[in-house]
């Protein structure tokens, strides 16, 4: 669940990180500022059992790969900055990160090749807002986790269902794959994984 914070003005970027609070997680959708509430269990289950997962692959691969806790992810020209579940940094494009240093944030698509959302109550920003940001700024795959069914049927089909749909970047345009049940998910960034639907929902279980 989300909570706007009252203000009486769209903020920057610049006075969103200066306000921050340590210990606390917070977003920016167009110059807003959205408290992010404390998730439910299941919901961190699964988001540690995905960051496992994909620390073990690219471990076992040898890419400069980091999974960092509390990192931002900017549109270079908006005031929107987003803290995704499970964000998989490229440590080698870090030194050409202008907001790197000293603001922990990233702004290019070299810098992430995956990104994931374990979807919550706020479903529409995954599957609305993040989906057009993420394609805009070019990360090359972007997965929504939605285990409890909560997206829209124009998402996630009727019956409603567990869904995890995943977004791959082929000429600049997002191409989605939806993975449900025992079926085998396909991942651009790490494709010699073997993991079904069913064993990510199960994480949380």
């Amino acid at each position: 669940m989300i909570q706007t914070l009252p203000k009486t003005k769209s903020v920057t970027f610049e006075e969103f990180v200066q306000w921050k609070p340590e210990g606390k997680y917070y977003e920016l959708h167009n110059g807003v500022i959205i408290e992010i509430n404390q998730p439910l269990g299941d919901h961190e289950d699964i988001s540690s059992f995905l960051a496992e997962i994909a620390t073990a692959e690219y471990l076992r691969l040898n890419l400069p790969y980091r999974i960092p806790k509390t990192v931002l992810v900017k549109q270079s020209e908006s005031e929107s900055a987003y803290s995704p579940d499970v964000l998989i940094l490229n440590r080698s494009n870090l030194i050409n990160e202008p907001l790197w240093k000293k603001q922990a944030t990233v702004t290019q698509a070299a810098s992430i090749p995956l990104v994931i959302e374990v979807v919550s109550s706020n479903w529409r920003v995954d599957y609305l807002t993040k989906v057009k940001d993420y394609e805009e700024i070019g990360f090359g795959e972007y997965w929504i986790v939605d285990y409890l069914a909560l997206g829209g049927t124009p998402y996630i089909g009727n019956p409603k269902q567990p869904t995890i749909s995943i977004y791959d970047l082929i000429n600049g345009e997002y191409q989605v794959r939806q993975f449900r049940a025992n079926e085998t998910i396909v991942s651009p960034t790490f494709p010699e994984l073997t993991l079904t639907a069913n064993q990510i929902f199960q994480a949380g279980m």
